[in-house]
């Protein structure tokens, strides 16, 4: 951590975890629409932006869907996960993040959420932590998402800072990838961590909390 000047979370899974919430509402969009749906096939989504996510589901749909019923599931199923989001609280904070935050800003890290998702500012307001940030990119803001680097090049940028001294922490394979591309050294957690090959190589760190980041 000595070169680093700030850190850029991604949110669900790092954060917080909403992925039992995303699961639900797509889960009830695939048995409206009479698409097998299953958690393996949501692993598939993680990190993926929400048209993409529907696009991989629609894989296995028995017939074509226009562009219109396309962007009207996505609204559906975007509608009821928002509506879910209400039951959150700081309580849904991930464990060790909260020591996490207060620990770089205690040693003056700047710090940054960069997500794919459109719902990070009132998730962030559910759980308490829209003031703890620096600045929060999210899908509001962006064209390309992950693995582009867009939304990890922004927050940067935002920052202040070049791609060398931000580190980026990261749950999904699509985050480092898109770690990776923005030029910064990548922490991959979770889910991530345990990923393939390519993905543990392209992290510059793997298998340790967030809390062991700070000892770096």
């Amino acid at each position: 951590m000595s070169d680093i000047k700030g850190v850029i979370f991604d949110l669900d899974g790092v954060i917080v975890s909403t992925d039992e919430y995303h699961f639900q509402a797509w889960n009830n969009l695939a048995e409206v629409e009479g698409v097998p749906f299953s958690r393996d096939d949501n692993e598939r989504l993680r990190g993926v932006s929400r048209m993409e996510s529907l696009e991989i589901i629609l894989e296995k749909a028995t017939r074509e869907y226009t562009d219109e019923e396309k962007l009207a599931m996505a609204t559906r199923k975007n509608d009821i996960y928002r509506e879910s989001l209400k039951n959150l609280t700081p309580d849904d904070i991930l464990p060790g993040v909260k020591d996490v935050l207060a620990g770089l800003r205690e040693r003056g890290v700047k710090m940054a959420i960069g997500s794919s998702s459109k719902n990070a500012q009132p998730i962030l307001a559910a759980i308490g932590l829209s003031d703890a940030f620096d600045a929060i990119v999210d899908g509001t803001h962006i064209s390309n998402s992950k693995p582009d680097p867009e939304v990890f090049a922004k927050a940067g940028e935002q920052l202040g800072l070049a791609p060398k001294e931000c580190l980026v922490v990261e749950d999904a394979d699509a985050g480092v990838e898109a770690g990776v591309a923005a030029g910064m050294p990548v922490l991959a957690v979770g889910a991530a961590s345990g990923h393939s090959a390519a993905v543990l190589h392209a992290a510059d760190l793997t298998g340790i909390s967030l809390n062991e980041m700070l000892m770096k």
